[in-house]
């Protein structure tokens, strides 16, 4: 896919989507609030640092995190450019960044932890993503890796809300891809796979992943 054609499809969709989205929607209030609290509770098994967030949109996810854990330095990236200046402005003790997953800007073994929610699916070319998160874990570090799981019952609850409340992700799936796609592209990566966990009744897929 093109840049123009990539960034066309980002800016369809609004800077402050999730914020908005979880005050005004009770599904999306859900099921971000499920992923936080899912994410809040593998983060508190691990002792970190430093952590990375790749596919931040406008640090909603990675902001409720860093309430949480005030001693660990933050950063994220987005491609989207409008969400990381809205995450800029409401967030200023993170470090959010504009590039994208194939290419981080940082060096190799830097991070604890790197999170990646609900953005492979996105992301112009998936295998060389998951290998830059790869490149600056640190040996030992942990991904995690969550996607939507692909099933039936997703593919059916995804059609009708692209044609209603979330019409704004329609074509922003590249990668529709079903969570045994997933794991056979982490596999590719030398990632281990340490946990696997269904969250959102199924709905959705979360990896933890560790560079051995």
């Amino acid at each position: 896919m093109e840049q123009k054609e990539f960034d066309q499809i980002l800016n369809l969709v609004p800077a402050n989507y999730y914020q908005r989205g979880t005050q005004t929607n009770l599904l999306q209030r859900y099921w971000h609030r499920t992923k936080i609290n899912f994410a809040l509770k593998l983060l508190s098994g691990f002792t970190f640092k430093n952590c990375l967030e790749v596919g931040s949109a406008s640090g909603y996810l990675i902001s409720e995190i860093a309430m949480k854990h005030p001693g660990v330095k933050f950063h994220a990236i987005d491609a989207y450019d409008k969400a990381i200046k809205f995450a800029k402005k409401y967030y200023p003790q993170i470090n959010f960044i504009k590039a994208e997953a194939e290419k981080l800007p940082f060096r190799k073994n830097q991070f604890d932890i790197v999170l990646c929610y609900e953005t492979i699916e996105h992301v112009r070319d998936p295998q060389k993503a998951i290998l830059e998160m790869k490149r600056v874990l640190k040996k030992g570090g942990k991904l995690i890796l969550a996607m939507d799981s692909g099933n039936l019952s997703f593919r059916i609850i995804w059609f009708f809300w692209e044609k209603s409340y979330g019409r704004v992700w329609q074509e922003a799936h590249l990668n529709p891809y079903h969570y045994s796609d997933l794991e056979k592209l982490v596999s590719k990566s030398g990632l281990k796979i340490v946990k696997r966990y269904f969250t959102h009744f199924g709905l959705e897929v979360v990896l933890v992943l560790e560079k051995v």
